[in-house]
């Protein structure tokens, strides 16, 4: 690692918790040439809204597909606990435009730290 990276890496504040993203936009183009991309990533760090509550920038580009991918850039709903003190985030939205179509999609983001260290 060079001196500037490495002078970057250790001077940073500490990073809030991320969560891990993956899923398949809806179909398009359904009368012309049906098909859908699929998407993966981590979460931008937490940014706190309201009473103890926080959502996660999503921002990704999705896989080919005839020469053309969307992006996808949106916010997470806040916080949903799914127990022992963990919790995921619901996300929607629609892709950025790309040869005269967009792309729906909806998921849940994984888990913030499974293995709970």
């Amino acid at each position: 690692m060079g001196e500037e990276a490495r002078k970057y890496w250790e001077e940073e504040e500490p990073q809030f918790h991320v969560h891990e993203f993956l899923g398949s936009t809806r179909l398009a183009e359904l009368e012309e040439e049906p098909h859908n991309h699929r998407f993966a990533g981590v979460s931008c760090e937490a940014i706190c809204c309201g009473d103890h509550q926080h959502i996660h920038e999503i921002k990704a580009r999705t896989d080919f597909f005839e020469d053309h991918f969307h992006e996808i850039c949106v916010r997470s709903c806040p916080a949903i606990c799914v127990g022992d003190g963990k919790h995921v985030h619901f996300v929607s939205g629609t892709t950025t435009e790309v040869d005269d179509h967009v792309h729906t999609f909806v998921f849940a983001t994984l888990i913030e730290n499974p293995i709970g260290r």
